[in-house]
């Protein structure tokens, strides 16, 4: 605990800074866009399959241009790049307060995704795994943390002021909230510690004690066997938070039942980041990454079968929830180095926001064509047992010339 809190002082101003920006990330989030998803389809007269498909249209496109703003940060600082986002961020909340036309939703939801769950999550990130080397795993757990924050304390917010004012001022709210995270963020990252301002020596080399560039990194089959690892998690735990009230309905619950498994999911969620941030400094990624979607294989099964009951299925979950928000994060700086972190992460990135699109969709199309939510839950987890036997491979062929920075 001396040694924690000694790191924590010492890097309080970027710690927060990352937990400033992933908290943030929130307003384009999945779960906090659906809180909004009856608003919306009142406003608009959509359907549920009109308003799906306006929301993976949206996303799928903010994943393609991804690939290309997530290597700014490559090019500019943390504290010029994150106030971009978050002013681009606030835009988009305004965008949405104001809108009244159908046509534009689409590049609402786009540029929420793009701004919210694709930028400031990927700089938070990137800026964690470039910043800290050796301490990497613990500074990339503390930083996700803002994700559990606004998950546990939005949703609640929001249905409160429901009560009291128009969906589309909590928007303006929100880019109110956007605006002022900008000079918080300079104020912290005054003193940024930025690749330049640091010795070459400094940066974590990857395989073969080498930078990776990104075109390297396509040519790679360590990245393609990566895939099914990246985009599982997003498009499933997506879907499945997604379709939550329509689970519950199959299953005999009710929504608030559902929704009182929440405050115990991040929880957990919270643990398995710290605890896997701790574990990867010790051991690296190369022994704990295989396995971390084990649990979330147990979870789908327990949510097809309910085998435990749903408190299991969703501790399990969380397992996976929390070590994947640390471990593969860490994975591209440990395995591919750092000089072109921005670029590479920026493809998982797109991959992992293209998953978040699809996968509602998937399930929900199979939904329509008779398929029960149980029975797709059982596939998915016949998914992760796949996904974890690629990414086992990937890295047992990889791991012989990986350079383990001290």
């Amino acid at each position: 605990m001396g040694a924690l809190g000694e790191f924590l002082k010492a890097n309080a101003r970027w710690l927060s800074a990352g937990v400033l920006l992933t908290g943030l990330s929130s307003f384009g989030q999945t779960f906090f866009i659906a809180l909004f998803a009856a608003d919306i389809q009142a406003a608009f007269s959509l359907s549920h399959g009109a308003w799906g498909l306006m929301y993976t249209v949206g996303t799928t496109a903010s994943a393609i241009v991804m690939v290309w703003a997530g290597r700014q940060a490559d090019i500019f600082r943390v504290r010029t790049l994150g106030a971009l986002s978050l002013a681009a961020l606030a835009l988009a909340c305004l965008a949405m307060a104001a809108n009244p036309w159908i046509w534009l939703l689409p590049f609402v939801i786009f540029a929420l995704r793009l701004t919210g769950q694709g930028m400031m999550s990927h700089i938070a990130a990137v800026a964690m795994a470039r910043w800290f080397v050796a301490s990497r795993g613990r500074a990339l757990s503390i930083s996700a943390l803002g994700f559990s924050v606004g998950q546990a304390l939005f949703p609640i917010a929001v249905v409160a002021l429901m009560a009291y004012m128009n969906w589309r001022v909590i928007w303006i709210i929100c880019a109110g909230i956007a605006l002022l995270g900008i000079p918080v963020l300079l104020k912290l990252l005054s003193q940024e510690r930025t690749p330049a301002s640091m010795a070459k020596s400094s940066e974590s080399l990857g395989m073969g004690g080498q930078h990776w560039s990104r075109q390297n990194v396509l040519r790679h089959p360590l990245f393609w066997l990566m895939i099914p690892a990246l985009l599982g998690p997003s498009a499933f735990n997506t879907a499945f938070f997604f379709h939550q009230v329509h689970y519950a309905s199959v299953i005999g619950i009710t929504n608030m039942q559902m929704v009182s498994y929440f405050p115990f999911f991040t929880i957990i969620t919270v643990g398995a980041m710290l605890l896997s941030g701790a574990l990867l400094d010790r051991f690296g990624t190369a022994r704990l990454l295989p396995f971390h979607q084990l649990p979330m294989t147990i979870a789908f099964v327990i949510f097809g079968t309910h085998a435990l009951g749903l408190g299991f299925g969703f501790f399990f979950l969380a397992l996976t929830a929390g070590a994947q928000a640390t471990l593969i994060a860490a994975f591209w700086a440990e395995f591919y180095g750092t000089a072109h972190l921005g670029a590479i992460k920026a493809m998982a990135a797109a991959v992992m926001v293209l998953g978040s699109a699809i996968g509602p969709g998937i399930t929900g199309a199979f939904i329509d064509f008779g398929v029960g939510i149980e029975v797709q839950y059982l596939w998915v987890a016949a998914y992760f047992v796949l996904a974890t036997l690629m990414m086992w491979l990937g890295i047992q062929m990889s791991r012989g010339s990986l350079t383990r920075t001290a």
